[in-house]
């Protein structure tokens, strides 16, 4: 029998769905990577709510496969409202929290008659003292069927205490609670066993890693620190990234532990939201615009080559013409390598849910693609530096373009590789470019917010 299981969201929900392909694994189910497999016995959805658009992406989903069913079982969990629960109970055989991920055996068992274990074995946890712990952290020490050889997500922490106005996450995945770091560095130390490359830590908030346990745990700059001496220590070759963090608890610590260590990558992710100190305050960010400004001196003065990554909402409640076009002056002065730009949608639970959403549709387009213009004209000033010059490039994949290879560099900056002739010509791949090393490339051209370039 086979299952698919499709992530809709973030990071956080592809590391979710790795675990979870892990317990179903275990009960002798075979995955396939198409929907429409008639030979689909399970079809589950990994969900995230803080953004309706995914909302909206699981009930085409389900109204889609409940129209074409036929005797697979539906079951969705990951990170949603109580409010979306109730409703997806009505479209789903089975609407569970992620961290209830172990009783999903008993729950197909019981549906299908399916004979066997109904619980997951033991072997699947890492550790000997899972059977001790409950809820998050039991499903943290599932052993994840990583859906890449090349990159893996490392979950540090769940739930966030910020309470940002516009965001659902501390209804959806609740307060902050952070992964022990013996365990985490156990999954990492395994990872790098299997020459894993790019490590990614995942969390809410990941910059105020450890506060929730006090001293009995690191800090956020002390595990990377520790990740830093294990790549020192061990020889490995590795880039170690993280998302997501907050501006007011980027500490002058873990910027500098960024620059002491090669193995961790610099890159640095930094939600702004606006460009404007009233929607800041609004949106309860808890700095202002100058708090940011001084966070990202201290980021390009001791990390002169780091890439700088943002979010940026437009349309938020209440935002004026005058509001918006402050945030893209900021864009234009921080010089953003990349932005995640969205527009501005109300989710049940948030704080500004209650607030008339007052930005009319047709304007939040128009700012929407006004900021991303912006960004292409930043990003395309700062790739065009990099033509010519030789790049270290991670190689993930095969390009859909025959002859070429996708990847990045260290700044995470996107990258097609084209092979040298005997290779395009049907020599092996391996012999030029082998997937899941580093490669050095000249670039020969490039975008808005690619590159490309050639393997030396």
């Amino acid at each position: 029998m086979k299952y698919m299981v499709l992530p809709l969201g973030c990071q956080m929900n592809r590391s979710d769905t790795e675990r979870v392909r892990t317990v179903l694994n275990s009960m002798g189910f075979e995955e396939s990577e198409f929907e429409d497999d008639p030979d689909l016995a399970i079809k589950g959805i990994i969900a995230c709510s803080v953004r309706q658009k995914a909302v909206d992406r699981v009930y085409g989903k389900i109204r889609n496969w409940n129209a074409s069913k036929g005797k697979a079982l539906t079951f969705l969990s990951g990170c949603f409202l109580p409010v979306d629960g109730e409703k997806f109970e009505t479209l789903f055989d089975f609407v569970f929290p992620i961290d209830m991920v172990s009783e999903l055996p008993e729950m197909i068992r019981e549906r299908t008659k399916m004979a066997g274990a109904v619980s997951p074995p033991s072997d699947i946890y890492a550790g000997s003292d899972v059977l001790k712990q409950a809820g998050i952290e039991s499903f943290w020490q599932l052993r994840p069927s990583y859906s890449s050889k090349v990159e893996a997500f490392i979950p540090i922490q769940s739930g966030c205490n910020k309470f940002c106005s516009f965001c659902a996450v501390p209804y959806t995945r609740g307060r902050e609670i952070s992964r022990l770091s013996a365990n985490i560095l156990a999954e990492l130390t395994s990872l790098l066993g299997k020459n894993y490359r790019s490590l990614t830590l995942l969390g809410q908030n990941v910059n105020s890693y450890g506060l929730d346990r006090g001293n009995s745990e690191l800090n956020f700059a002390a595990l990377m620190r520790s990740i830093g001496r294990m790549g020192r220590e061990t020889g490995k070759d590795f880039w170690t990234y993280f998302t997501s963090p907050h501006p007011r608890d980027m500490s002058g610590e873990l910027i500098d532990v960024i620059a002491e260590y090669d193995v961790l990558a610099k890159q640095i992710h930094l939600p702004l939201q606006s460009g404007d100190n009233e929607m800041l305050h609004r949106m309860n960010r808890s700095y202002s615009l100058a708090d940011y400004r001084e966070v990202v001196h201290g980021i390009r003065r001791i990390l002169p080559e780091a890439t700088l990554f943002t979010d940026i909402i437009v349309g938020f409640c209440g935002e004026t013409d005058a509001q918006f076009e402050r945030t893209l002056e900021a864009m234009r002065e921080f010089q953003f390598d990349m932005a995640y730009i969205a527009k501005y949608n109300p989710r049940p639970g948030a704080v500004s849910a209650r607030w008339a959403d007052d930005v009319g549709r047709e304007v939040k387009e128009r700012r929407f693609v006004e900021a991303g213009e912006v960004l292409r004209q930043v990003a395309s000033r700062k790739n065009k530096r990099m033509l010519a010059s030789e790049q270290r490039v991670l190689l993930c994949g095969r390009d859909e373009r025959k002859g070429y290879l996708f990847g990045y560099t260290e700044g995470k900056i996107p990258v097609r590789l084209g092979l040298n002739t005997a290779t395009m010509n049907g020599e092996d791949v391996e012999n030029r470019g082998e997937v899941g090393e580093f490669t050095m490339a000249r670039i020969t051209s490039t975008g808005s917010l690619s590159v490309e370039g050639r393997v030396l």
